[in-house]
């Protein structure tokens, strides 16, 4: 077997590879009798058809499809190892000559990561907004369970107030003409946190059981459906049910139904110790963040468009997946904000994701930093534990499916190399004037 490696432009390489004409030969054979143990032949009994019979039932090209696969994946990986490239994707077969009796003559390319270099990434201090619970979370908490253990009581004898719970029926027009899905029938509506139009839910307030009456009001200018975006709107509206929510005191009754808790004071203990993990947990993402940021900033590498518009259709599979998920089209979606807008955005949102990738990829590689088998056990242990299996049934989904094991190994090797850039850069808590969680 001879490969012959040519560099090229744009991070490329080509591969002109040939394989003698025997061993060729030889896989395509051993193709030919596998394929021949999953069809059935009439007149012949699972893989004892003749070769030629397999031929004609399964067609020649995929049987050269399948020697191939047996035969390239070795001649890639012995030439990525002996040279060490990098690559950006997978190696894609550019044409094959595939002729039983002579050598197997193939042209591939392999794509590249383009060089990184990195400035600065150890030895840097960096000011990080520092994230605090306000003095009454405690008291917040304690207030958010009670609530979760509230009841509802059955009101007849007066009107609806602003904490009460009411059960409607509405229908909703502009210009007489219904709103697409803007009726309904027995919703159940917390007048006090409620999720309709602004002005919507105040309106019942004051309403009894049975009572019939039009709400008014108008859509929000920057509402997410354009048709109806700062239209007004009415309603009828009938109250059917009105009930009123009563919140258990904070004692040490509502501590037992909360957990294992004999008294309230057991109960804040642990709130507390819960809020200082998720305080610790919230500094540590913004510390990563800023970091992070720092070092990208200061490495210096050009992203080619390939690998950016690779990871811009990736995006855009997890957006129509999300949509779908939110009975959102994606053609609805086209049609709003424009495929030009949203290819762009997704390819800025991409480039970035790309640049990260490579940078964190180059410190791995300058630091000498991958995943050990510890390592690999470990998230397996953990990915059981997530989905409530066992180690053994991750091990099995993870043999069928190569990805998935490359995909653990590079969450590893991503968590291991932001580990080494906390451990090796100062961070300066700053304190700001008031604080919230960032986006996980």
């Amino acid at each position: 077997m001879k490969v012959n490696v040519v560099k090229q432009e744009n991070n490329m390489v080509q591969l002109d590879i040939e394989v003698d004409a025997e061993l060729a030969a030889q896989e395509y054979n051993k193709a030919c009798k596998k394929l021949g143990e999953r069809i059935t032949v009439p007149g012949f009994r699972k893989g004892k058809a003749p070769r030629a019979m397999v031929e004609s039932y399964v067609g020649v090209d995929e049987i050269r499809r399948q020697a191939l696969d047996r035969l390239l994946p070795n001649v890639f990986a012995d030439t990525i190892s002996e040279h060490q490239y990098d690559l950006a994707s997978e190696p894609i077969i550019e044409s094959f000559k595939y002729e039983l009796g002579e050598p197997l003559k193939v042209i591939a390319k392999l794509e590249l990561k383009p060089e990184v270099k990195l400035n600065n990434y150890k030895g840097l201090t960096v000011e990080v907004p520092e994230f605090k619970h306000p003095e009454d979370a405690v008291e917040q908490e304690l207030k958010a369970l009670s609530e979760r253990f509230a009841t509802l009581e059955p009101i007849v004898n007066r009107p609806a107030e602003p904490n009460d719970i009411v059960n409607i029926d509405y229908s909703g027009t502009i210009e007489g003409e219904p709103i697409k899905g803007g009726s309904a029938k027995n919703h159940q509506l917390d007048l006090a946190h409620s999720s309709f139009i602004k002005g919507f839910a105040e309106q019942i307030v004051g309403k009894k059981i049975g009572e019939e009456f039009t709400i008014n009001v108008n859509f929000p200018e920057d509402y997410h459906e354009p048709a109806l975006a700062g239209k007004p709107a009415e309603f009828q509206v009938k109250v059917n049910e009105i009930k009123e929510k009563h919140i258990p005191a904070i004692d040490d009754e509502l501590a037992q139904k909360v957990g294992p808790f004999q008294t309230i004071e057991e109960l804040k203990t642990d709130l507390a110790s819960f809020l200082e993990k998720s305080k610790n947990n919230e500094n540590k993402v913004r510390a990563e963040r800023v970091v992070l940021d720092k070092v990208i900033e200061q490495a210096q590498v050009e992203t080619p468009d390939s690998m950016i518009n690779r990871e811009a259709r990736v995006l855009m599979e997890e957006v129509q997946a999300k949509l779908k998920g939110q009975g959102i089209s994606w053609e609805q979606v086209l049609d709003t904000q424009g495929q030009e807008n949203i290819w762009n955005s997704l390819r800025e949102e991409a480039a970035k994701r790309v640049k990260n990738s490579l940078v964190l990829g180059a410190v791995a590689k300058t630091e000498n930093i991958h995943p050990s088998d510890e390592d690999f056990l470990a998230k397996v242990r953990e990915l059981a534990t997530v989905y409530n299996t066992d180690e053994q049934t991750v091990f099995q989904q993870i043999s069928k499916n190569p990805g998935l094991a490359q995909g653990i190994s590079h969450q590893i090797m991503t968590q291991k190399v932001v580990q080494f850039l906390l451990d090796n850069n100062e961070v300066k808590y700053i304190v700001e004037k008031s604080s919230t969680p960032s986006e996980q």
